[in-house]
């Protein structure tokens, strides 16, 4: 990582005195892909949700940060991953949705247990190159259903270990353009949660494994991590994961459960049969529906078992 190491939150020096706003961005000079009114919901796992204002697929790091420092400081943007664990509101996501392609899903093994990945590579790809290279202490990454943007930006976490125990630093574009390295200490990371601002997007990152271990052990436990999210969890259903943070010392399903909330259902969304904690999409259910059965299922919790349910799955756009 060749930025500089700043850990200063702040705008972009970058860029000309004209700044383009949402809808001058026809005339914005890209190497990538620049789409106005893209419909999103092919590109969540819900598949649900209205279109973005702009979606902007960066040919390369150059591409984004020039894109981003000539774009008007009041234009809202968005990083999106693989789409896992988010709602897309109905009206859609106003100012830019930044998708990372290709040339941001690299990862690479380095010495002493030490792997680089591209903002854009899923937590599998990580996972596996890990097991291969024989470094041990990334299985859990097989178990989050995102990028590694994503699970950096909300300490993703899976069967007992979260980001924040491997993260060594992270690439981060900050909205006006601006690139810089921060180390792991500067997201400040609490359960599910970072201090990196709304906007800012990860565009790779270094964790750190276990080197030496045996590949066939590491490959065995990724194996169970697998099968058991296959056994417990709704994967192939049009779902966005977990649906509520787990409250100090209890479980989401269990209140979920506890509150009868099992099974229950608004239009086509439904509180997963085989996982309370989970939310489906079992026809063609509108956002508006997800989202709601949602907020449904934590007023009948806080009712019922007296504790308020905080969301994981991030929800964006408009109404």
């Amino acid at each position: 990582m060749n930025q500089p190491n700043e850990n200063q939150f702040g705008r972009s020096p970058f860029g000309g005195e004209e700044k383009l706003a949402s809808a001058d961005l026809s005339t914005a000079t890209v190497r990538g892909k620049l789409t106005a009114d893209a419909p999103l919901d092919r590109l969540v796992w819900f598949k649900s949700g209205g279109p973005a204002d702009w979606l902007f697929e960066p040919a390369d790091l150059d591409d984004l940060l020039t894109f981003l420092a000539g774009l008007d400081d009041a234009v809202p943007v968005m990083a999106l991953g693989l789409g896992s664990n988010l709602i897309i509101r109905d009206g859609g996501v106003p100012g830019v949705v930044v998708r990372l392609g290709k040339a941001f899903s690299s990862v690479e093994v380095q010495r002493d247990g030490v792997i680089e990945c591209g903002g854009g590579a899923s937590g599998i790809l990580v996972s596996s190159t890990a097991r291969d290279a024989g470094i041990a202490g990334l299985e859990f990454l097989r178990g989050i259903p995102g990028t590694v943007g994503g699970f950096v930006r909300m300490n993703g976490g899976a069967y007992g270990r979260e980001v924040a125990d491997v993260l060594i630093d992270c690439v981060v574009v900050l909205p006006g353009g601006q690139c810089v390295n921060l180390p792991a200490s500067d997201l400040d990371y609490s359960y599910r949660h970072s201090r990196l601002p709304d906007g800012a997007i990860v565009v790779s990152a270094r964790l750190r494994g276990d080197a030496g271990g045996d590949p066939a052990e590491i490959g065995a436990e990724m194996d169970r991590i697998a099968h058991a999210r296959e056994e417990t969890q709704p994967l192939r259903s049009k779902t966005g994961g977990s649906t509520f943070k787990n409250p100090p010392g209890d479980k989401a399903w269990r209140l979920v459960d506890a509150a009868g909330c099992r099974g229950l259902t608004m239009g086509d969304a439904q509180v997963s049969e085989k996982h309370a904690n989970f939310l489906i999409n079992t026809g063609h259910a509108a956002s508006s529906d997800i989202e709601g059965l949602g907020e449904e299922v934590r007023r009948r919790v806080s009712e019922s078992q007296g504790v308020t349910l905080e969301w994981e799955i991030k929800r964006v756009g408009r109404p």
